[in-house]
């Protein structure tokens, strides 16, 4: 899908909202049969997921709430408004770019599409900080990426690890009432979106790795294998200069805020780990089960929620 035709999609819908969240949230595959990992099958109904999943949101017409002075002051102090829409900004660019150099017709509609909802992202993030007063930083030009796969591998598991926590730190805030639910609503689409994106990118993951020769496909573990050294070392980067107050709108790094910037509670990392586990796996409960889900962020924090002797109740407050 080109991003001309998301347009005309959404321009020429005016969906009940409430339906269109339900539609974009619940999706089963009307073929009973077996979808095969690596199959045609596996790319068809993955990108079918994706373009019926899609949420003809209009962020221009957004109708932010009206905030209290003291919700209005905890907004405005989250120290993420310029990294979120630079992050933005640049997975448009890599997704695009990626996209355009594809030979499967079906996977380069569907990523183009994910790059273009990403730009919509960026235009809410927008939208949100001029109906709030927020000051952001000048942003940067957006290069496209010299090694598109790289580029596109680097967003794609960034945004995996990245939803994880931002499912659970929006749920926090969520419970804790540190937002408006009236503010938390109207972000909820948002959100919901980076489900249907992470469920894009990990089920074109294991397609493609499946359709690589030997040789090829040792390489491209290789680049897999670096991806996750470098966003290990650029979060370990940024940790530091958080302590060291130096911390600079860097990729993808705005969920390690933690949960002291959306709630008054002091929640440790494990308790917080299971909030997310709980929020990742009821975002994904409404899609194909057929579909493969992100595994290697929820395999970790499960790891660290039995070390640390929780259950996976969703932590802190969580619902039944």
């Amino acid at each position: 899908m080109s991003g001309t035709i998301a347009e005309r999609r959404v321009t020429s819908q005016k969906p009940d909202v409430a339906a269109a969240n339900h539609a974009a949230r619940h999706w089963t595959c009307d073929m009973a049969a077996a979808v095969p990992v690596g199959s045609d099958r596996h790319r068809d109904v993955t990108v079918r997921m994706f373009r019926e999943t899609f949420n003809p949101y209009r962020p221009s017409i957004i109708d932010w709430p009206k905030l209290a002075p003291d919700a209005l002051a905890r907004l405005t102090g989250l120290p993420i408004w310029d990294i979120a829409v630079q992050t933005e900004g640049k997975a448009r660019l890599r997704m695009q770019a990626y996209a355009r150099g594809l030979t499967d017709p079906a996977w380069r509609e569907a990523i183009d599409q994910n790059a273009w909802e990403e730009g919509r992202h960026r235009e809410v993030l927008s939208s949100l900080v001029a109906a709030y007063g927020i000051r952001l930083a000048p942003e940067p030009t957006y290069l496209e990426p010299r090694d598109a796969e790289w580029a596109y591998l680097l967003t794609g598991f960034s945004e995996c690890v990245d939803s994880f926590f931002a499912f659970g730190l929006f749920e926090v805030a969520k419970r804790s009432g540190f937002f408006p639910s009236e503010l938390v609503d109207t972000f909820e689409p948002v959100i919901q979106e980076e489900a249907r994106h992470i469920l894009l990118f990990a089920n074109w993951l294991a397609w493609h790795r499946r359709r690589l020769a030997p040789w090829r496909r040792a390489w491209f573990e290789l680049r897999v294998a670096a991806v996750w050294v470098f966003l290990a070392w650029e979060r370990i980067g940024f940790a530091r200069g958080m302590g060291d107050g130096k911390v600079t709108p860097e990729d993808n790094n705005f969920t390690l805020t933690g949960s002291r910037s959306v709630s008054d509670a002091d929640i440790g990392a494990a308790e917080l780990m299971a909030v997310c586990l709980w929020e990742n796996d009821r975002r994904f409960a409404g899609y194909d089960r057929r579909l493969l889900r992100p595994a290697t962020t929820p395999t970790i924090a499960r790891l660290i929620c039995h070390i640390a002797g929780l259950r996976r109740r969703g932590g802190v407050g969580a619902a039944p």
